[in-house]
């Protein structure tokens, strides 16, 4: 499988409501750079440093892992488990560990 980051940054950014250039500015990049930065990490061409993904995770509401997960259905169960409240985590993680 290729890099899924790219791909996954777009696919964020506009489930979140961002041009690449708001999401660069919001993330404090030049506003005269950003949506050519933003433009090279969804292109592949370039790949943010970890600290860079998580404050892009962290800006898009998704769990930095989603970027990094190279199975399209386990990055969508890591999204759906981030949304939940820690007791209802834990909860569905003791009910997994007891089916397996």
């Amino acid at each position: 499988m290729d890099n899924p980051t790219p791909l996954r940054l777009k696919t964020a950014r506009k489930a979140a409501g961002f041009t690449q250039q708001q999401l660069g500015i919001a993330l404090g990049m030049e506003p005269n750079t950003a949506s050519a930065r933003m433009n090279q990490y969804e292109k592949g061409k370039h790949a943010p440093d970890y600290l860079t993904m998580q404050r892009i995770a962290k800006e898009l509401n998704v769990p930095v892992a989603y970027f990094y997960c190279d199975d399209d259905l386990l990055a969508e169960v890591i999204c759906a488990v981030a949304k939940l409240e820690g007791t209802e985590r834990k909860r569905l993680l003791k009910s997994i560990n007891l089916t397996m």
